[in-house]
């Protein structure tokens, strides 16, 4: 999963729901359960979530949506992979984003 957001410091619950096609409610109930998440909160309240927050809902997102974790499995995943899962999954993220780019530019040709 590839998240297209601006290039920008922090990015609204809306923005991030935006970018991985999910509800913020799911947002909210991740940033909950998930130590690692840890967003700015405003004077209202609203949360505001920096790039080292996306690329660890990235990494929840891909746990639970794309392999089938479940929430027990995905804390306990990150727990004892912290290191390597990071590094592993940014490898695959990577990818991706060359693939993407790849087919834009033969979309092109």
């Amino acid at each position: 999963m590839h998240a297209d957001l601006p290039d920008k410091r922090y990015y609204s619950i809306g923005e991030v729901a935006r970018a991985f096609d999910v509800n913020t409610s799911l947002i909210r109930f991740w940033d909950k359960e998930f130590d690692i998440l840890k967003p700015k909160k405003n004077a209202k309240g609203n949360r505001q979530f920096s790039k080292e927050d996306i690329d660890n809902l990235s990494l929840i997102y891909h746990l639970v949506k794309e392999r089938g974790f479940t929430l027990e499995g995905a804390k306990t995943y990150i727990r004892e992979h912290k290191n390597k899962s990071l590094t592993n999954f940014e490898i695959i993220r990577k990818l991706e984003f060359i693939k993407a780019e790849l087919l834009k530019i033969k979309n092109n040709l």
